[in-house]
């Protein structure tokens, strides 16, 4: 079986504790597509076949948990968004990005609202976005597409309102890119 979160912040580990980590975020995939990401931590556990001590000392909060489950996508998404940058202009490229995020923020039902907190939790995948957002953020000031006074948690909190507008009923998928561009007009040089 290939390992499917081969990404770790952890020192090496023990192969029975490597085991155990693969396991657990394995387990937490399969419960967080099924339930969201406010399933049971307990039932992650037993999904993994391991204590729920084992999976606090892996993952010591549900934000976490979380983060680790999304570190490929989100390194995936960093990864796609610069490979964007000859074809796109700076504008067209944080649009691109931002609707990448709202995407994946839809992934399992409930993770827009830890979206925030996920994206602050320090592993290599969201270190990744977070820094192609200033990457990108940057580039857009730059070339005077974006007000100098808009931040990444700015783009977050937009990312964030998008997605639980979409989660929630409010709006459906195919206004995305509406939302996205009203938000961005908003924050457009003016």
């Amino acid at each position: 079986m290939t390992n499917k979160f081969p990404l770790t912040e952890e020192p090496s580990l023990r192969v029975d504790a490597a085991r155990n980590r693969e396991r657990i975020l394995a387990a937490a995939e399969e419960v967080f597509l099924e339930r969201g990401a406010d399933a049971s931590l307990d039932d992650i556990a037993k999904r993994a076949k391991v204590g729920i001590g084992t999976l606090y000392r892996r993952f010591p909060t549900r934000e976490a948990l979380l983060a680790a489950t999304n570190d490929e996508r989100l390194m995936a998404l960093a990864e796609a968004s610069r490979g964007r940058d000859d074809k796109l202009d700076p504008d067209a490229s944080v649009r691109a990005f931002v609707k990448d995020l709202v995407a994946h923020a839809s992934h399992y039902r409930g993770l827009a609202a830890a979206l925030g907190t996920v994206l602050k939790s320090g592993t290599p995948g969201c270190h990744a976005s977070g820094e192609e957002a200033q990457r990108l953020l940057l580039r857009a000031q730059k070339a005077g597409a974006i007000r100098r006074d808009v931040s990444v948690e700015d783009l977050v909190c937009m990312v964030t309102a998008i997605s639980l507008s979409i989660e929630q009923g409010s709006a459906t998928k195919s206004r995305i890119a509406h939302l996205i561009d009203l938000f961005l007009d908003g924050v457009g040089v003016r």
